[in-house]
Order: C-alpha cells, then sequence, then structure tokens
C-alpha cells in the first residue's frame, strides 16, 4: 500500500509518499509547495535518497491554495512513481464532534465545516485541500489524522474551562495541539531498545508553534494549548497565554472589525515578532541577540522563559519527571534554546552535556550528562509518518 500524506498550512503544502507494506510505513518520496500566494512559490521534491524530482520546477505559479494542491496531485501521479492507494490529511482542529482519526465520508466533512470556527486560520485550507484531492483521486481512500486525539486522554480536570456551562456544552474546552508529534515522539522512544521508555515525560515542541506537553506512561495528561493553537507558551507570531483583562483593552483600542484584527494580530503579528520587531526566524533573532540587539535579546529571554515555566509546572503535576524531550524545529536545531531552557531546572535532575547539545543531528539522541538523573533527549517529530501509521491501520480495517 503506498500512502500520500498532506499537511497543509495556511500558506505551505508538505507532502509525503509512503510505503506501508505489512512492517511500518517508510518515507518514499516528499515534498512541499511553500510561499503560497506570495511572490515567489516555491516547490521542492525529492525522493528518499534526496534527488531532485522537480524537472527543474522550482519556482512556480501557486496564488491559491487549490493551485498548490494541483501541483502537488500533478507530482505525485507522475509515471515514474507508485499508484497512491490512500490519502491522509493532517488536520489541525476537529471541532467538539469528532474525537478519533477517521475515514472520511459526507458526515466527517459535514463536523469539520462546522469546527471551522473552533480553527479559522487552519481548517478551511485544509478543507479546501481534502475537497479537491477527493474529486481528483476518487478511486481510493481518504483519513483524516487530528493534531487534538493524542491530547484525548486528558482528564477532564485539565480540559475544563472556569466559564458558564453554555458554552463548554458548545465543545468550548481545552483540546490540545500537537498531538502527531508528541504520539511519534512515544513511538520512537518506545520503540528504542537502548533506552528505558520514561514514565514521567514532558514533551517541548518547539518551532513557529510551540507547545509543552506532559505524558504519563505514555498518554498526555495535560498540555500548555488550549481550544486553539494560540495559547500557551510564547511562540513565533503568537503570543500564547494573556490575562483575558488584555484581550478586551486590545479590542477597546481596535476599529473597524476588531475581532479580525485582533485575530490576526494574535495569530501573526504577536509572540517573538512581536518583541523582536525582526521576521519569525529564530536563528536570526538570535545573531541579533548575539550582537547586543536588546529587542531581540528580550524576545529569546521571553520565550525561554516561558518554556522553562511550563517544563517546571507540569514536572511538579506529576510528582516529579523521568525525561524532558526536545522536537520541533527549535527544539530539533538550537542548542542555544535547548540550553538555556535547561538551565536553572537542576533541581529537577536535569544535567546537559554541553558536547551532545551543541552536535548536530536529525536522529533521536541523548543530551543529558552522565550524572544527570532526568534524561534530555532530543526526538524528531514525525508528524506525517504518524499520519502514515493511523491511515495505515485504518485502511486495512475490516469495516473501512
Amino acid at each position: 500500500m503506498h500512502i500520500l500524506v498532506i499537511n497543509s498550512g495556511s500558506s505551505s503544502i508538505k507532502f509525503s509518499i509512503f510505503d506501508a507494506g505489512r512492517d511500518e510505513p517508510r518515507s518514499l518520496f516528499e515534498g512541499e509547495v511553500s510561499g503560497i500566494g506570495g511572490g515567489q512559490p516555491e516547490f521542492v521534491f525529492r525522493d528518499a535518497a534526496g534527488q531532485d524530482l522537480t524537472g527543474g520546477r522550482g519556482q512556480v505559479r501557486a496564488a491559491t491554495g487549490i493551485e498548490a494542491i494541483g501541483l502537488v496531485a500533478e507530482a505525485v501521479s507522475g509515471p515514474a512513481l507508485p499508484k497512491v492507494n490512500a490519502v491522509g490529511y493532517r488536520v489541525v482542529h476537529p471541532g467538539p464532534r469528532l474525537n478519533r482519526h477517521v475515514r472520511i465520508d459526507d458526515q466527517v466533512m459535514k463536523d469539520l465545516e462546522e469546527a471551522i470556527e473552533f480553527a479559522p486560520l487552519h481548517d478551511p485550507a485544509a478543507i479546501a485541500v481534502i475537497r479537491e484531492m477527493m474529486a481528483t483521486f476518487p478511486e481510493v481512500g481518504h483519513f483524516a489524522c487530528f493534531d487534538t486525539v493524542f491530547h484525548e486522554t486528558m482528564p477532564e480536570v485539565a480540559t475544563t474551562y472556569p466559564i458558564p456551562v453554555e458554552y463548554r456544552e458548545q465543545g468550548v474546552r481545552r483540546y490540545g495541539f500537537h498531538g502527531l508529534s508528541c504520539e511519534s515522539i512515544v513511538c520512537q522512544l518506545r520503540a528504542e531498545k537502548k533506552i528505558e521508555f520514561p514514565q514521567r515525560m514532558v514533551i517541548a515542541h518547539l518551532g513557529s508553534g510551540c507547545s509543552v506537553t506532559a505524558v504519563v506512561d505514555g498518554r498526555s495528561v495535560d498540555t500548555t494549548m488550549g481550544l486553539t493553537p494560540t495559547g500557551g507558551v510564547v511562540m513565533g507570531t503568537r503570543p500564547g497565554d494573556l490575562d483575558p483583562g488584555l484581550v478586551l483593552y486590545l479590542l477597546r483600542q481596535m476599529e473597524g472589525d476588531k475581532a479580525t484584527e485582533l485575530e490576526k494580530m494574535l495569530n501573526h503579528d504577536a509572540g517573538i515578532v512581536a518583541l523582536s520587531e525582526m521576521p519569525n526566524e529564530m536563528k536570526a533573532v538570535r545573531a541579533a541577540a548575539a550582537r547586543g540587539d536588546a529587542k531581540a535579546k528580550l524576545a529569546v529571554q521571553v520565550f525561554t522563559r516561558s518554556v522553562k515555566k511550563a517544563v517546571g509546572a507540569f514536572a511538579a503535576l506529576m510528582g516529579g519527571l523521568d525525561a524532558l524531550v526536545f522536537a520541533g524545529g527549535i527544539g530539533e536545531h538550537d542548542g542555544r534554546s535547548r540550553a538555556e531552557i535547561a538551565s536553572g531546572l537542576e533541581f529537577l535532575g536535569i544535567s546537559v552535556n554541553s558536547a551532545s547539545n551543541d552536535e548536530a543531528g536529525n536522529a533521536l539522541r541523548r543530551l543529558s550528562a552522565s550524572d544527570s538523573g532526568t534524561e534530555v533527549f532530543v526526538v524528531p517529530a514525525k508528524e506525517d509518518w504518524m499520519v502514515a501509521v493511523h491511515v495505515s491501520r485504518l485502511a486495512r480495517a475490516p469495516n473501512s
């Protein structure tokens, strides 16, 4: 079975083709259309060995998500590629009606349409892509995999907002996100025979979007993101948790369509970009901080402090900590951020080996010092692989 995985965002679409035989899915091809709607969209497509398959078409036309997914459909339908047998989609928010990964049918599409009010910046693009691909590949099964499902194990005390019941009955609760990343990390640690699986673990998924998750025996018990991916720790363009009174203050200061303006600010113009007044690129912000830029330095400090606070809070919640795991673009590749977050957490038994922390790599690796009482790991987030795992199981289910 060959599974096409689609991971769509507001301005990019990542895609992969997996061979899902009897063993776990294996990536054969991967690509991305980036800069959708911008002046110079780019197209990348390569095989597992890194060979370029774009045919020299690095620059493409992709003014809309529909144009972009058309490029993907064309690329994966090439004569030299295996026939697609199933398509899986990473969908950020399922809304209140869907609490598991599912085969997509008319009712699922209706539920996703109703979920748009919970994720107006994420779900519409995903729904448009799903409709287009279902029309392009009508003969195969299509499956939705949600970023929230891993967090369905959180207890009610962790998911409930202290607001009037009429809103809670509408599905307003803490859902949590980056669940496919967290689940992939749990799977990788369980499969690593040289590592004793940590009973109490904190996963810090740090990238443009950031979340911290508390995991006990491989199950999510709490996480920093809530109803939407806007809350929690400080992120690239999102502020994380805010005083509700501040949100009301901001609304009073705005003119015109206040809700739309506030939503744009909180999702695109806040967080590290607001503090540093620089583009959303941690490497550049750190370089500016090293040159003495006070705004960039403050942005880095606010970010690392917020993550450190979340790690400490979840360690207290679980009654201790057996492992701290870093994932995501920053978590996997920014040793300075990892070191600054770990600094001051010695009371949790955390001690990082500086040489190991400075090493680059794209595989699971241990960063903790030999005398560290708590393990520290870098584990790559394999969201697309996790989608392929679920699609493989769903497609083979008797009633699929």
